[in-house]
């Protein structure tokens, strides 16, 4: 069985030498319908790993209450007559924190302090894209943030104003290359803070760089970083999923007392979850699967259809010289083998070139957007799985009019 098929590989090598111009098109056809599938998958899978890392960092069994959620904010963006929700002061923000005693969550509190800062490490300057945030010591853990190098904030750092701060992973590529980042000095506005911890990477999501932060206890940032409007942000963290519901429903109720709303005004403040982000997310990276997958196979199937019509021409062509075979003793399955044969060797080429292709242009748009990549090993099953599919499809019908023809017939076929 070996010996037949590596002879008749052979033989379909040297056909498809015969015929190159027509194989060269075949496979381009093939490859681009593999291609297309591949790198729409390799991309859906690339963007859905990006935004589950950067969405999922708000924290596992974590939600969080700010201004707007993300339906308050498209809708403000669609409709110009959206209410304005006043901001989340630091008042409310404390209140809220000091009266809801839910059981074993911790509470955090943050605020963007400065957008746009220079960052100074001794004669080295950063660009001026730097994010300062305020927060406390429950903040990197109800984010999802780790340290991989140093400490989080202490109660004392927070409560004594301290001057210190965390970084992102960034800084270790930029001012702060070549040395250990614990301990040195960095200059922010005038006001020099002690790095005690270093985040692990989280990478970007569409261009925004979420590395190059830079965290400072609470307390310090509101006497240092000043803005007349500063809206907080409120995160809480859950000991436990099944704790979920409760605590977020007494974190609104909370939350609309300290903002002395009456009984019939609905909220004027946002809650996020972090499992109903996950949904959002798993579900809108199913929609943009499922539309990979049907620009893939309306390509591949044109492409079937091709190599099917070209494979039935070949045997026309070939006539004659399947009579030759026949009549030396060639059985049908040996015949109908040749002809499948030929059809998977144009389909594996095509297959191939088109994996490669679409794995190295979903490499180049993670590398682009500066999201970590992975292996898309779902896409490349999948495409093997159809290269599979297309050989049976496209090769089956011109093996059996190869296998059925009468030998004497053929010989007189000119």
């Amino acid at each position: 069985m070996f010996n037949l098929f590596r002879e008749n590989t052979k033989i379909a090598l040297g056909s498809i030498k015969g015929q190159a111009l027509r194989t060269t098109l075949t496979v381009f056809i093939i490859s681009l319908g593999i291609f297309a599938l591949v790198v729409l998958l390799t991309v859906v899978d690339v963007l859905g790993n990006s935004l589950s890392s950067n969405f999922g960092g708000m924290g596992a069994n974590t939600f969080s209450i700010s201004r707007y959620d993300g339906r308050n904010r498209m809708g403000r963006q669609n409709d110009a007559d959206a209410r304005e929700n006043p901001a989340i002061t630091y008042p409310q923000a404390k209140a809220f924190k000091d009266r809801y005693n839910f059981p074993g969550i911790k509470t955090s509190l943050s605020f963007v302090a400065a957008s746009n800062a220079e960052v100074k490490f001794g004669t080295k300057k950063s660009d001026p894209e730097i994010t300062v945030v305020g927060a406390d010591e429950n903040f990197l853990p109800n984010s999802g943030l780790e340290v991989t190098q140093g400490r989080n904030f202490s109660n004392f750092d927070v409560a004594n104003n301290s001057y210190v701060c965390i970084v992102g992973s960034d800084f270790e590529k930029g001012i702060l290359k070549d040395v250990n980042p614990i301990g040195q000095v960095l200059s922010i506005r005038g006001a020099k803070f002690k790095v005690i911890g270093v985040l692990k990477a989280r990478g970007s999501t569409f261009g925004n760089r979420q590395d190059l932060n830079v965290i400072v206890p609470i307390q310090l940032a509101r006497s240092l970083f000043t803005s007349p409007s500063i809206d907080y942000t409120i995160k809480v963290g859950v000991t436990h999923q099944d704790f979920l519901d409760g605590a977020v429903g007494e974190a609104i109720l909370a939350m609309r007392r300290v903002r002395k709303l009456p009984p019939t005004a609905t909220e004027n403040f946002g809650v996020e979850r972090s499992d109903e982000l996950l949904e959002k997310l798993k579900s809108n990276t199913d929609y943009l699967e499922g539309i990979a997958w049907g620009v893939g196979i309306i390509t591949i199937f044109g492409s079937s259809v091709a190599l099917m019509n070209i494979m039935l021409v070949s045997v026309s062509e070939r006539t004659r010289e399947i009579g030759v075979r026949k009549s030396l003793g060639a059985k049908k399955i040996t015949i109908a083998t040749q002809f499948f044969t030929e059809t998977l060797v144009i389909c594996l080429i095509g297959g191939i070139i088109g994996i490669v292709l679409g794995i190295l242009l979903g490499f180049g748009v993670a590398k682009g957007f500066d999201i970590g990549f992975v292996m898309p090993w779902k896409a490349t099953l999948s495409a093997l799985g159809i290269v599979v599919v297309v050989t049976i499809f496209s090769g089956l019908l011109p093996a059996i009019k190869a296998a059925k023809l009468d030998p004497v017939e053929a010989l007189r076929y000119e």
